[in-house]
């Protein structure tokens, strides 16, 4: 159990958003779909094809600034 201990190390954290794991699913989804948005709807929320496939690529721990502890 000590070397396991020892030698675990973790690359991200789960973000200190209320709702965990239910919030990075969330995330995941409203990424997703965001990439299946039409040029209108894009527009209707502001935002451009580059834009919305640059969120749409962002890894899943790369969450909002504000759930991070």
């Amino acid at each position: 159990m000590e070397l396991l201990s020892r030698t675990r190390t973790t690359t991200c954290s789960i973000p200190s958003h209320p709702h965990g794991f239910k919030a990075l699913m969330s995330l995941y989804r409203q990424r997703r779909n965001l990439r299946k948005l039409d040029d209108a709807s894009l527009r209707d929320i502001g935002l451009s094809r580059h834009d919305a496939l640059t969120e749409a690529n962002r890894a899943p721990w790369d969450v909002p600034s504000h759930w991070k502890a």
